[in-house]
């Protein structure tokens, strides 16, 4: 469904194609062909197995994926989906991520569905992904496992951390690739953001909906150069009296290995008159749960705290300004394309003040005057 509409938003099915091609793989027609569903026209596109594909691990894939003459963009964009695939599968049947047979998800109509997808984003030069909150369905599933219910095992622990809606729609909506495509490309989950609306395309899928129609639809447009860069991001919290310094101080650097963004602490007063600490983390939202699990591993907590929230920033970039010290880089904040902050790159100036043997702040004041007088402003 997400490749029919992708085609039906405006890509060529014939470069579609052609890009799929360099994947090497033999075994699959892919039909393309405009439909009506349900009186709505979409585009209805089938991955037809001519041969039978064995199970494959995560090693397998990466490496069809890295052989192939694809975008590098692409191929990170795939890449990060099947590693999320493996990483719910392994969780799912208590395994690890290298002894994770793909089953359905290895086949070969799941690999052309993901690198499929990350080719259409590519040729569309779509540059950011928003996603309504994910249906699921209702009642049960018949997969290599047996009746499962809605939505699968796989599927859920794809999902964990992000929202999901309502549906009294009997049957499932949202299969693991498709929830692994979306938890993974998507940076933010929301109502349809201000836009300019460019293209409208309907995927449409197998089964005939009973209370809806059973299409996937798809808006590309453009945002307005004052449009603020934002994703979606998870804060963890957890309040701690009982957990030494240095243990904290070990888990916040646990915490930045394992993905965090931002980890701070605040001095709080908690019952019982006990001074304590409010730890708190802000992550990526496919990075909440192993941030949990350092939380739980190497603090005394027992129990923390979820808040999803919208994140907007500056649009960020490096830059480098010449000071009588030498090059320095500076990061750059910008709005609707005018900078609004710039700030020199503190490891920088930590290098030059101690092999000149200066003071930092002198450095630091050195790299401010030499962007400002270049560029004013920030």
């Amino acid at each position: 469904m997400i490749l029919g509409a992708l085609v039906a938003a405006g890509l060529d099915s014939d470069v579609l194609r052609r890009e799929l091609a360099k994947l090497k793989l033999t075994g699959y027609e892919l039909d393309i062909r405009p439909i009506k569903k349900q009186g709505f026209a979409a585009v209805k596109v089938d991955v037809k197995l001519t041969a039978q594909s064995g199970h494959r691990h995560l090693h397998h894939i990466v490496k069809i994926i890295d052989d192939a003459n694809l975008a590098p963009s692409v191929k990170d964009r795939a890449k990060r989906v099947f590693t999320r695939l493996a990483e719910a599968e392994a969780a799912v049947h208590g395994s690890s991520v290298e002894k994770v047979h793909f089953h359905e998800v290895g086949a070969v109509d799941a690999i052309i569905d993901i690198v499929g997808a990350a080719i259409g984003l590519e040729l569309l030069r779509v540059e950011r992904v928003i996603s309504s909150p994910i249906p699921v369905g209702s009642g049960t599933v018949k997969c290599e496992h047996g009746v499962m219910p809605v939505p699968a095992p796989g599927t859920a622990e794809l999902l964990k951390g992000f929202p999901i809606a309502p549906s009294d729609e009997v049957g499932e909506l949202t299969t693991p690739t498709g929830a692994a495509i979306l938890t993974t490309l998507a940076g933010e989950f929301g109502p349809l953001p201000a836009m300019t609306i460019q293209h409208c395309g309907y995927g449409a899928g197998n089964r005939e909906g009973q209370t809806r129609p059973n299409l996937l639809r798809l808006f590309i447009g453009s945002v307005g150069p004052t449009h603020d860069e934002a994703d979606q991001v998870v804060v963890l919290e957890t309040n701690l009296d009982d957990t030494t310094g240095q243990q904290i101080g070990h888990a916040m650097e646990a915490l930045f290995a394992a993905g965090a963004l931002d980890v701070f602490t605040v001095p709080i007063a908690m019952k019982k008159n006990r001074p304590g600490v409010l730890l708190s983390v802000i992550a990526p939202m496919d990075r909440a749960d192993a941030c949990e699990e350092v939380l739980f591993s190497q603090t005394s907590t027992f129990g923390v705290r979820h808040t999803a929230c919208k994140r907007t920033k500056l649009h960020r970039e490096t830059r480098r300004v010449a000071t009588r010290y030498g090059s320095i880089r500076i990061k750059v904040g910008s709005r609707g394309g005018r900078a609004v902050i710039a700030s020199p790159e503190y490891d920088d100036c930590v290098e030059v003040a101690g092999r000149m043997g200066i003071p930092l702040r002198d450095v630091m004041f050195e790299a401010q005057r030499a962007w400002q007088e270049k560029h004013g402003g920030a």
